[in-house]
């Protein structure tokens, strides 16, 4: 069965592609294709049409995103077409082929102010261009090919790819005496890897499943100050870590305060576990050379 993996050379894209070369994981019977923005621009319906029945593509993984939420703000028709427009390019084709589509969303499609952690029922509302732009993916999934996908929300990813919050803090660690991070934002990171992993192992799964929304990050809840001072700790930089409120370092995009999502409909329906953040981040800096 053909798998198209678009945004192959982001985070979770990349985590995607080395399971697949080095992972024991049950996808033996699966061919993917790997494109990137330059191979494949999925928001050209006629383009991406063509590339589907060229390659018999049965199932979609879309890592691609426009994911600079500070930019978003001021490139807002750039964010709209590749986190809405395309998507919706994406669900329509999957309507018309029968495709099975696992897309990517975020934690940024709520407003931050809940008290519990957020469930894939709790009411949507997007403070920053970048979360209305992937909510309204959302949306056009669910209005167009809802019987054929899967939205997986996610939260505070960092990879041994790309640029990331543990690649600043361990540049920056290295560069300075000390830094001031946000203690007032709480959520739960991501390591890209596990989420990847995560994603093969549904694909077996998802022809005989009710195809919904689900929530995946690792598992416990931090704020970005104690993220950071975990990072410094495990890499043994002596970089002090101080806690400032989100005032203190004004961005052009609003983040939620709480933004921590209940993974438990993911877990029983799929039969997955999920490691504990520290585990995630404690491998990515052994891949990274980092952990001393």
């Amino acid at each position: 069965m053909n798998v198209l993996v678009t945004g192959s050379n982001g985070q979770v894209g990349s985590e995607i592609k080395e399971l697949i070369q080095h992972s024991t994981l049950n996808i033996q019977n699966y061919d993917f294709y790997f494109t990137t923005s330059q191979d494949l621009d999925i928001t050209d319906f006629d383009l991406v049409k063509k590339h589907i029945i060229d390659n018999q593509i049965k199932i979609i993984i879309n890592c691609a995103a426009y994911t600079a939420v500070d930019r978003a703000e001021s490139e807002q028709e750039l964010a709209d077409k590749i986190n809405h427009l395309a998507v919706k390019n994406l669900a329509q084709l999957s309507s018309e082929f029968g495709i099975k589509l696992i897309h990517i969303s975020t934690d940024y499609v709520f407003d931050g102010t809940n008290y519990k952690p957020y469930t894939e029922d709790d009411a949507t509302s997007p403070q920053s261009v970048y979360g209305k732009t992937k909510l309204d993916g959302e949306r056009a999934i669910q209005e167009i090919s809802p019987a054929n996908s899967i939205i997986i929300r996610t939260s505070w990813v960092y990879s041994y790819y790309g640029a990331n919050f543990v690649k600043t803090m361990l540049r920056l660690g290295k560069e300075k005496e000390s830094l001031g991070v946000i203690f007032d934002q709480v959520g739960t990171p991501t390591y890209a890897k596990d989420l990847a992993k995560a994603i093969l192992e549904i694909i077996p799964k998802i022809q005989n499943s009710k195809l919904s929304i689900y929530h995946y990050s690792n598992e416990g809840a931090i704020s970005w100050y104690d993220f950071a001072k975990e990072i410094m700790k495990m890499a043994k930089i002596p970089c002090q870590i101080n806690p400032i409120e989100t005032f203190q370092y004004p961005t052009p995009a609003s983040r939620p305060h709480y933004s921590i999502l209940n993974k438990a409909k993911i877990k029983k329906e799929f039969n997955i576990e999920i490691p504990y953040w520290k585990d995630g981040l404690d491998d990515c800096l052994k891949r990274l050379g980092e952990r001393k």
